[in-house]
């Protein structure tokens, strides 16, 4: 009865689910995970999930434009803010250079997502200035299926990395497993 109770806790530990705070009193001091974005990214994720729910359902193909390009640039701001790392200083000042410029150098994997909105940008000036005919409803509806799918992959990259489990050693397993390898034919 006790090896059953051990190999249980065991199993517990390697595969159970987080501690939670109105749990039994097992889980009276529990650890609470560390988000794998930091908070300013996670906010730049729900900020940018906002704006592109907000061009769906908006008019006018240059605000629907605008706002969908801003999502994405909110995106790429997050995957800044949770990889990005400080240039070092230097005596003459840097000249300023965009999100889709610098994402390139920070998350490599993220390249041609970054030439796609760079090549909208001057798009999405005209669109904000209000120039007629800067975005056709095509392009608004094509932009926004491209920010979509652009946020959920860096929403995956950022905050849903999958944490696998441990595999399970020998020594994890029941007693009675061991005793006998279930593929194997009985000798008698």
């Amino acid at each position: 009865m006790a090896s059953y109770h051990a190999a249980a806790a065991r199993r517990r530990r390697a595969t159970g689910p987080a501690p939670s705070l109105t749990g039994p009193a097992s889980d009276v001091h529990p650890v609470l995970r560390r988000a794998t974005a930091p908070p300013a990214a996670l906010d730049l994720l729900a900020q940018a999930r906002a704006g592109l729910d907000e061009a769906a359902v908006l008019e006018t193909p240059n605000e629907r434009y605008a706002t969908a390009h801003l999502a994405a640039l909110r995106t790429a701001a997050a995957v800044l803010a949770a990889r990005g790392r400080p240039e070092p200083a230097s005596r003459r000042r840097a000249r300023i250079r965009s999100a889709w410029e610098v994402l390139p150098e920070i998350a490599p994997e993220l390249t041609e997502w970054s030439a796609l909105f760079a090549s909208g940008a001057r798009r999405r000036a005209r669109a904000e200035a209000g120039i007629q005919g800067a975005a056709t409803r095509r392009d608004a509806d094509d932009l926004i299926r491209d920010v979509a799918m652009f946020l959920r992959l860096v929403e995956r990259m950022l905050v849903l990395q999958p944490v696998l489990p441990h595999p399970r050693q020998d020594g994890d397993r029941p007693e009675e497993d061991r005793a006998a390898p279930r593929d194997m034919p009985d000798a008698g």
